[in-house]
C-alpha cells in the first residue's frame, strides 16, 4: 500500500506556513515588518496601507515561543474544524475573528495587537461544538468556555503584554459561529 501525502486543510496548513515565514523573515529583517504584521492601536483609516493590518495582525508573533504554541493549537484543532465547516468557511471564521477583534482593540484600547491568539480561542470554542445536535448545549462547551475563557478573565487582572481580551474576544466569535450555525457544515455548503 502506498502513501501519499495530502494537504489536506488548505486554509489552515497555508495560515500556518505564513504566519512562519512571516516570523522568520521578520527576525531577519529585525521587524522589518512590524507595520504589516502589527495591528497598530492609532489606525489611520485613511492610510490604505493600514487598512490590511486589520488582517494581517493575526500573522504575526513576538516570539518564538508565540508563535510555537499558536500554531500548535491551529494544526491540531483547524483542520478538524476545516474537514467539518469546509475550506471557504474556515477563511470566513478566521476574516471575521480577525476584524472583530481588531475593531474592537482599536476601539477600546490603547495597545496594539499580533498574533494568532484570538484565532486559537475561536478554535477552541468551536470545536467544543463538534457533535452538537439541534436545540442542545454540550457540556463539553460549558466546561470549555468556564476553563479557558474564565482563565482569560483571571489573567487580565494581572499586568503583563497579552491581550487577553483578544482572546475573550475570539472565544465569542467561536462561540457565535458554533451556536449560530451561520456557517454551515461542509457537507451541507459545499
Amino acid at each position: 500500500m502506498a502513501f501519499r501525502i495530502k494537504y489536506n486543510a488548505p486554509v489552515i496548513l497555508t495560515f500556518s506556513i505564513l504566519a512562519a515565514a512571516i516570523f522568520f523573515i521578520n527576525q531577519s529583517t529585525l521587524g522589518g515588518f512590524d507595520g504589516f504584521v502589527s495591528l497598530n492601536p492609532y489606525m489611520d483609516f485613511t492610510n490604505p496601507f493600514a487598512i490590511p493590518t486589520l488582517f494581517t495582525y493575526v500573522l504575526g508573533h513576538a516570539s518564538i515561543d508565540h508563535l510555537l504554541c499558536n500554531l500548535t493549537f491551529i494544526l491540531l484543532l483547524g483542520p478538524i474544524m476545516e474537514e467539518k465547516y469546509g475550506s471557504r468557511n474556515m477563511l470566513i471564521m478566521i476574516l471575521i475573528t480577525a476584524l472583530v477583534t481588531a475593531l474592537i482593540q482599536i476601539s477600546l484600547f490603547s495597545t496594539g495587537l499580533w498574533g494568532a491568539s484570538g484565532i486559537v480561542f475561536m478554535l477552541i470554542i468551536l470545536i467544543s461544538f463538534a457533535n452538537v445536535r439541534d436545540g442542545e448545549i454540550p457540556v463539553s462547551f460549558i466546561l470549555v468556555v468556564l476553563l479557558f475563557i474564565g482563565k482569560e478573565i483571571l489573567y487580565s487582572l494581572q499586568p503583563d503584554h497579552v491581550s487577553q481580551f483578544a482572546h475573550i474576544l475570539g472565544g465569542i466569535c467561536g462561540g457565535f459561529f458554533g451556536f449560530t450555525g451561520i456557517l454551515k457544515k461542509r457537507n451541507q455548503v459545499e
